[in-house]
């Protein structure tokens, strides 16, 4: 079993960055693929990115590629997603999740773990 705790929400201006961190903690880090999801007021969570268990691979909601980047430090038991550029409509808890096995997937559903969330909130 694997604990989550995510940092680095908070108020930014539009335009501006954020890095969110998921602190991992319980069996060894590498053994989970792991993902950034987010929920917005009224909304269902949505998919954000995700990261095999080595950081090789990595896929991201189209709309976001270009913005965020996923990563993963093993040795570190922390996975991270770097914001930049950003806008009132990425506004949202955003919440790290695991999944045991090396392959990372999109689908919130496939995932085991879950931390508590992070608010993010983008002013205009």
């Amino acid at each position: 079993q694997v604990q989550l705790v995510e940092s680095g929400g908070g108020l930014v201006q539009a335009g501006g960055s954020l890095r969110l961190s998921c602190a991992a903690s319980g069996r060894t880090f590498s053994s989970y693929a792991m993902g950034w999801f987010r929920q917005a007021p009224g909304k269902e969570r949505e998919f954000v990115a995700a990261i095999n268990w080595s950081g090789g691979s990595t896929y991201y909601k189209d709309s976001l590629k270009g913005r965020f980047t996923i990563s993963r430090d093993n040795a570190k038991n922390t996975m991270y997603l770097q914001m930049n550029s950003l806008k009132p409509e990425d506004t949202a808890v955003y919440y790290c999740a695991a999944i045991e096995g090396r392959i990372a997937w999109t689908i919130a559903t496939m995932f085991d773990y879950w931390g508590q969330g992070t608010q993010v909130t983008v002013s205009s």
